[in-house]
């Protein structure tokens, strides 16, 4: 059932069978610019002290941007959203061309109707493997408790179904 660890393709599928969260990660470049791009690598690290980690591929043209600013934002979509994901899955493209946000810690853009928003100060750059692991401390934070989330399961997007009560 295992795999050589140089067939990158089949561990991407394997690795898709866990079910994520999407995320759009936001700053404002060096020169005030705002940038960003659909990630579904975020996770806690701690509550004591709050502090959250996201991944971002080292052969991104935004990965200098993001390491030299001081504060994103973490976008957590809700299943209304999948339109906000494609476009910020896209490039190149004016991402935030007639998109509404608001700026939160640092410039950074935060997305009103996300399930969840952390602004977050950027402290610790990790290099891992051909990724660059971001770890932050949230600042703020907030959520909607009626808003669903927007999944990825299997290189498709999913939504949560209701447990049915007998």
């Amino acid at each position: 059932m295992t795999q050589p660890q140089a067939d990158s393709r089949n561990l991407r599928n394997a690795l898709g069978r866990f079910a994520t969260g999407v995320a759009v990660v936001t700053a404002i470049d060096p020169d005030g610019h705002p940038i960003g791009l659909t990630v579904n690598s975020f996770s806690a690290v701690s509550l004591e002290p709050a502090l959250v980690l996201w991944c971002l591929d080292n052969a991104s043209h935004n990965l200098e941007a993001f390491r030299r600013a001081s504060h994103h934002a973490i976008n957590i979509l809700s299943v209304d959203q999948q339109d906000i994901s494609n476009r910020f899955a896209t490039w190149p493209a004016d991402r935030f061309a007639g998109l509404n946000w608001l700026p939160g810690a640092g410039g950074a853009p935060v997305f009103p109707e996300c399930c969840a928003t952390f602004e977050v100060a950027n402290e610790i750059k990790q290099a891992g493997g051909d990724h660059t692991i971001f770890i932050g401390r949230v600042e703020k934070f907030a959520e909607s408790e009626i808003l669903s989330p927007l999944l990825f399961h299997a290189g498709q997007y999913r939504k949560l179904a209701d447990a049915q009560e007998d």
